[in-house]
């Protein structure tokens, strides 16, 4: 999201290696990222309950009609905004502050926790703590591979980072064909592309707090758009996953 928080390769203290998982601040700054995107997770999963179950909030942002669940025009603005937020934030925020990175997040946290209440009405309560169950247990797995992995992610990352822009697109163009093929290709490639991403983007962390070690506030701003990287990893996984497990009211 931003190049001041992107890991380059020489800028590794001389003598670190891949296995930094002893390394106390270390676990203090992934336990701080986790902490900050787990309470992101509630809540969203808060906003989401609300947007769902409030009749009059409800009815703001979705449109039911014989069975089917639509979007009101505030319900677009809520559903499209985090996207133009983060691509807007890519150019803006070239050099953020720690107030500007905690304002992005828990804007997009909410943004994107108010949409969700459209999941509640299409899939049934079961299906969702299920699919969120499997998600939760996938994240952890691939985040606690990418930590501990002596691999150098960095190569692989590149290539899943174009692949999520691609698919961004082909999400954009199935939302006018309507193709139901195209939408189930698009879920399995974002099953596979977000699942990466979760391991690439937590050893990218790793290798952003040795870099930044010492500046308190570069690792204030790591901490948030590192927990902003995987609570969007967290969500696109859930969601992708939920076209396969999810059962539907």
């Amino acid at each position: 999201m931003n190049d001041q928080f992107k890991f380059q390769a020489q800028a590794i203290p001389a003598g670190t290696t891949m296995d930094m998982s002893v390394d106390a601040g270390l676990r203090s700054f992934m336990l701080g990222v986790y902490n900050k995107m787990g309470l992101g997770l509630v809540v969203s999963g808060v906003l989401a309950y609300i947007t769902s179950s409030v009749g009059p909030v409800r009815d703001l942002l979705f449109v039911m009609n014989e069975g089917r669940v639509g979007y009101t025009g505030l319900g677009m603005v809520v559903a499209f905004s985090p996207m133009v937020i983060l691509l807007l934030s890519m150019f803006a925020m070239r050099n953020p502050s720690k107030t500007g990175a905690n304002l992005l997040y828990w804007t997009v946290v909410t943004l994107i926790g108010a949409g969700l209440g459209v999941l509640a009405l299409v899939y049934t309560g079961q299906s969702l703590a299920s699919t969120f169950f499997v998600t939760a247990s996938a994240f952890g797995a691939l985040s606690l591979w990418g930590y501990t992995t002596k691999r150098d992610l960095t190569g692989f990352g590149s290539f899943l980072i174009m692949g999520m822009f691609g698919l961004i697109l082909a999400g954009i163009v199935n939302i006018f064909l309507q193709s139901p093929m195209m939408h189930f290709v698009i879920s399995g490639l974002g099953v596979l592309i977000f699942s990466g991403l979760i391991a690439f983007d937590t050893q990218r962390l790793k290798f952003e707090y040795y870099y930044l070690k010492g500046n308190d506030t570069a690792m204030s701003v790591a901490t948030s758009l590192g927990a902003l990287s995987l609570y969007l990893n967290f969500i696109n996984l859930f969601q992708f996953l939920l076209s396969f497990l999810g059962d539907r009211e």
